[in-house]
């Protein structure tokens, strides 16, 4: 297998270090805008003559297309931000190449009734092209980071082999995750996280199919494993809701994150104050220039790179799906769930937990692609495809997953 990973930022530098230690692939291009960050992703798993660095802008589709053909790559991996989620998946298809990504296309809220109906949904752009992968013979696997991802084959996990029926599938996300000397440090991409955060949370209900809610509704207090303990989470707009109904029957699909009021407050403020916005707006400078700037990158410059906090990051962090259902007759609830302590991570492979947890993930795709034992045309999410060889080959990579029964 060759490997055209796009993204060098924290996911996609973790990604190549878990990467490096497994036999499955030739060949792996780290690729990123900077150069500079690409090489030092390369230079990170040096002497590894498997990884070379490459530069390239993720929106130029044509300039993509024409790396993954001289480098003959089989599969691009996508470790960007979702700005860059269409013109990479255009790219893997005009190149014959598959596709991965662990974001998938933006959602737009409707416009006269945000709070209750959808107007484009995450994945939708991706979707309506499935056609052309099917006929193409070529598989997009998308959304398969950690969530959406492992929580999605958790989910299937439960539907094959754990219940007869489900009520409910809940993702729910938590940590006690702390940084040493910032008051306010995400511990992912801040553009993300607004993304995601501000924009209408979706669920799904079989009667009802896909609706919204205003950001940051139904709160609960959820206790998660391995002394994280209680966090109130709350609905976000997540792939999650959108993926799982298409492969899992279930009566409702749920994702709540685990927030906190101190970060809800500051999410508040920056849509409040208009600095989540995406478009450019004219900045007049002290010397009497403008310049065109958009809102959120100016926040994302300002706070610290999530990849550069893992030696200041103390703490857990979790994720996973909690399934409400009926075995063998009876009532039945588990969560299945993954934690990362950053102190290992960080011990480990030099990453911090939250964007290794991210990182790990896809590359046990990709060696399930390149092996056979994951395999389809379309463009699928993780729960179209068998959960078992994933999780064994997840506990093979030293970082086991769980389970508790409710």
């Amino acid at each position: 297998m060759r490997v055209l990973l796009v993204g060098a930022g924290g996911v996609g530098s973790a990604l190549a270090r878990v990467a490096a230690r497994r036999p499955f692939f030739d060949r792996m291009v780290v690729a990123d805008h900077d150069p500079a960050r690409a090489e030092a992703a390369v230079a990170a798993v040096a002497p590894d003559p498997r990884f070379a660095a490459a530069q390239v802008d993720a929106n130029d589709a044509d300039a993509v297309t024409e790396l993954l053909r001289r480098e003959r790559c089989d599969v691009l991996v996508n470790a960007t931000d979702p700005r860059f989620v269409m013109p990479l998946f255009d790219a893997a298809l005009a190149a014959g190449s598959d596709y991965l990504d662990m974001a998938m296309s933006l959602s737009r809220p409707h416009l006269e009734r945000p709070y209750e109906e959808c107007g484009v949904k995450l994945g939708d752009a991706q979707f309506a092209r499935a056609g052309e992968w099917t006929a193409a013979g070529r598989t997009a696997l998308v959304g398969m980071g950690v969530e959406p991802g492992l929580s999605d084959v958790f989910a299937r996990y439960a539907a094959d082999e754990l219940f007869d029926s489900i009520e409910e599938i809940g993702v729910r996300d938590g940590a006690d995750l702390t940084v040493d000397g910032y008051d306010f440090a995400p511990s992912f991409n801040i553009w993300t996280t607004i993304e995601e955060c501000l924009n209408p949370p979706v669920v799904y209900e079989k009667e009802r199919g896909w609706f919204t809610t205003a950001p940051f509704s139904e709160p609960e207090v959820f206790d998660f494993p391995e002394g994280i303990g209680p966090v109130e989470c709350v609905n976000v707009e997540h792939e999650e809701v959108l993926l799982m109904p298409r492969w899992v029957d279930a009566r409702r699909v749920t994702f709540k994150y685990g927030l906190g009021t101190e970060f809800i407050d500051t999410l508040r403020t920056l849509h409040l104050l208009g600095l989540d916005r995406t478009e450019p707006v004219r900045v007049a400078a002290g010397d009497g220039t403008t310049a065109r700037v958009s809102p959120r990158d100016v926040v994302a410059a300002c706070l610290p790179d999530p990849a550069t906090l893992g030696d200041r990051m103390r703490g857990k962090t979790c994720a996973g799906t909690w399934v409400k259902g009926t075995k063998d007759g009876r009532p039945r609830e588990v969560y299945l769930y993954h934690v990362v302590d950053n102190e290992w991570s960080m011990r480990e492979y030099g990453s911090q937990a939250v964007v290794w947890q991210t990182a790990v993930n896809p590359v046990v795709a990709l060696e399930l692609l390149a092996s056979g034992a994951w395999s389809g045309a379309g463009v699928l999410g993780p729960e179209a495809l068998p959960p078992r060889p994933f999780l064994d080959l997840l506990t093979e990579y030293g970082s086991p997953w769980g389970l508790r029964e409710q």
